[in-house]
C-alpha cells in the first residue's frame, strides 16, 4: 500500500481530533479526502507527512512507519499544504534550486527544467514568486512537492482561490500526475472529486463515515433508483404514475421525466407502457446523485 492508516487517534488537550481512523490507499490512485471544516482532514495529512505525531495507532507510507522512519517517509512524500508556504522574494528557479538542495538532488538544473515544463511555469520562470498570480504560485508549490520525484503526493486544498481557468488547468495537471503517482487530495469542491478521483474518503468529527470508489459511493447512498426517460410524444403524469413499480414521477423538461422506482426491473414496465400508448422511448438512463448530496447526508 502507498498509505496505510490503522486505528489512528490524535488528541489535542481534551479535544479528540481523530478517533480510531483506519484506511488504506493503493498505488496509482487519486483519492479525494473530504470533510467539513474541523473534521480532522489537515490533522490526518500532517500525521502522514510527519509534521505531527499521532497519539495512538500507526501510519506507514510505502512501507515506512512515520514514527520509526520519518526521513524515509519524507523521501517518498511530496506535500502541498493548504497555505502554500513559498519564499516570495525568491525567483522561481532560485526557489526550486533551494528545495532541490534540501533534498540533495543531483543534476538539479535538469530536474528544475523538467519540473518547470511539467507544471507549465515556462513563461513565468524568471519572475519573483511574489509577482506571480495565485494559479502560478500553486504551480510552484506543486513543482516543489514533486522535485524529489516522490511516489506519494499529499495536496491540501490545492485549488482554493483559483479562478475557473486556473481551476481547470490545475485539475488537469493533477490528473496527469496521478497517472504515475498516488495522490491524496483534500478539497471542498465536490465537482473536483467527481472529475478526477478514483476513490473518496469522507471524515466527520474525526471518524471515517465513508470509504469507497467515488461512483459506488454515490450509488450506495441513493435511497431510490432514479431513471431519466425521454419519450417522443407528450404523456400525462397521472398515466406514468400508474406504471407498476413507480414510486414517484415528475417532469424534467418537455417529454423528459424522472422516475423514482423500486428496482431496475421497472424499466420493462415503462417500455410496455410506451408500446400500449404508441409512443417511443428515445432514451432511458439511471441518474446518479451528486457527491455533494452524499456529503451532506453523511456529515449533517
Amino acid at each position: 500500500m502507498s498509505i496505510e492508516v490503522k486505528n489512528v487517534t490524535k488528541i489535542y488537550g481534551e479535544q479528540k481530533a481523530l478517533d480510531d481512523v483506519s484506511f488504506s490507499i493503493e498505488p496509482g490512485h487519486i483519492v479525494g479526502f473530504l470533510g467539513p471544516n474541523g473534521a480532522g482532514k489537515s490533522t490526518m495529512m500532517k500525521i502522514i507527512t510527519c509534521f505531527i505525531p499521532q497519539t495512538t495507532g500507526s501510519v506507514s507510507v510505502c512501507g515506512f512507519d512515520v514514527i520509526e522512519n520519518p526521513i524515509d517517509v519524507k523521501r517518498q512524500v511530496g506535500y502541498l499544504p493548504e497555505h502554500n508556504p513559498l519564499y516570495i522574494d525568491m525567483y522561481v528557479k532560485e526557489y526550486l534550486d533551494f528545495v532541490g538542495g534540501v533534498y540533495k538532488i543531483e543534476n538539479r538544473t535538469a530536474r528544475i527544467k523538467e519540473m518547470i515544463d511539467m507544471v507549465g511555469l515556462g513563461i513565468e520562470q524568471n519572475k519573483k514568486i511574489g509577482a506571480l498570480s495565485k494559479g502560478y504560485r500553486q504551480r510552484v508549490g506543486l513543482a516543489q512537492a514533486m522535485i524529489h520525484d516522490p511516489k506519494v503526493l499529499i495536496l491540501d486544498e490545492p485549488t482554493t482561490g483559483l479562478d475557473p481557468n486556473q481551476l481547470e488547468e490545475i485539475r488537469n495537471l493533477i490528473k496527469n500526475i496521478g497517472k504515475e503517482k498516488t495522490i491524496m487530495l483534500s478539497t471542498h469542491i465536490m465537482q473536483e472529486v467527481e472529475a478526477i478521483c478514483d476513490k473518496t474518503i469522507i471524515i466527520n468529527h474525526g471518524k471515517i463515515v465513508a470509504n469507497d470508489k467515488t461512483q459506488d459511493l454515490q450509488n450506495q447512498q441513493q435511497n431510490q433508483i432514479v431513471l431519466k426517460v425521454e419519450f417522443d410524444k407528450s404523456t400525462t403524469q397521472k398515466d406514468l404514475q400508474n406504471i407498476e413499480g413507480v414510486i414517484q414521477v415528475k417532469n424534467s423538461n418537455n417529454n423528459t421525466w424522472l422516475f423514482e422506482i423500486e428496482k431496475d426491473a421497472v424499466r420493462n414496465n415503462i417500455f410496455q407502457f410506451a408500446m400500449q400508448k404508441e409512443i417511443v422511448v428515445l432514451s432511458i438512463q439511471k441518474e446518479t446523485q451528486s457527491l455533494e448530496s452524499v456529503f451532506k447526508k453523511l456529515t449533517t
